[in-house]
């Protein structure tokens, strides 16, 4: 039965010719870092679960080390004429299509060969390889052709790709710190005793709260739903679990929009644009917090039984 075993072998095996790629790349100043920065990702993939918390931790300090000290750089870009894009037109989406059509079938038809648990990562990276193999027969690019341009792609966002991880689990290390409880506490005290909008509210402008100030909704969403979610909104008032959940994710992703800690959705495309550092923050703004208006209403107003 394929799992998650088999997602990291893929994800390994990406990083490791990453990382291969770097380390021959003499266009890149910074080969021997950047190649070490990518190997070491591939080592977490590969063997994450067999380094132990102490190899993962020193592991992740040498990765910051690596971006911290300006070892990570980039090399010539991975250029293209655009020979026959053409003709192709639109056909060039065909591709890109392919990999959620088979993510999608994956989920609904749940193939007995697939970790049932895990049916939708699976499926997903099942869904690349296959765009991959298409896109060989059709295009017939030299075999390192693709990976050269992601590696292109990584290059140019550096270090901030492994940001969403690092973020991810530091929301689970505030949780076990019991930082979920200590804001239940707050948000007893300041929410009025039976009053569900103001419930309602908390939670939706904590989870983009904490979502501004750490970068990433997987990191506050264990926290906001640990402290409020599901003792105050589940538990207190009778809501309902997955609209919570789901919705205040929703909510969470609004402060994505809003916050510089989401460096590879917000600095990261400035840089490459040559924008204004806050430029895609301002963009985003309006609509951010009319989305998150809008989800604290559709929690309020669906949420609840009564």
């Amino acid at each position: 039965m394929i799992g998650l075993d088999f997602v990291y072998a893929v994800a390994g095996a990406t990083f490791a010719a990453f990382a291969w790629l770097s380390l021959t790349d003499r266009s890149n100043p910074r080969r021997f870092g950047t190649g070490a920065f990518y190997g070491l990702i591939a080592v977490s993939f590969f063997a994450g679960d067999r380094l132990g918390d102490v190899g993962n931790g020193v592991l992740v300090l040498a990765l910051v080390a690596l971006g911290g000290t300006g070892a990570v750089g980039r090399g010539a870009a991975v250029s293209s004429d655009g020979a026959g894009a053409e003709w192709y037109g639109n056909r060039l989406f065909l591709p890109a299509l392919i990999v959620p059509v088979v993510a999608l079938a994956g989920t609904l038809l749940k193939p007995d060969w697939i970790d049932p648990k895990q049916v939708t990562l699976v499926s997903l990276t099942i869904g690349v390889l296959v765009a991959l193999a298409v896109c060989y027969v059709w295009f017939r690019p030299t075999v390192r052709a693709p990976f050269d341009a992601g590696r292109g792609l990584m290059d140019g966002v550096g270090w901030a790709a492994v940001l969403p991880q690092m973020l991810a689990a530091l929301g689970a290390v505030f949780a076990l710190a019991g930082v979920g409880d200590v804001v239940g506490g707050l948000a007893a005290r300041a929410i009025p005793d039976g009053n569900l909008f103001v419930a309602v509210l908390v939670y939706g402008l904590g989870m983009a709260g904490f979502t501004i100030v750490m970068g990433n909704a997987f990191a506050a969403f264990p926290v906001m739903t640990a402290g409020v979610g599901v003792p105050v909104l589940v538990r207190g008032m009778g809501g309902d679990p997955a609209l919570i959940a789901a919705v205040g994710m929703l909510a969470g992703f609004c402060g994505t929009l809003l916050t510089p800690m989401a460096a590879n959705f917000n600095l990261v495309p400035a840089v490459l644009l040559d924008l204004d550092r806050s430029a895609v923050i301002r963009a985003q703004a309006p609509t951010a917090v009319v989305l998150l208006v809008v989800n604290i209403l559709l929690i309020y107003f669906l949420g609840f039984r009564t």
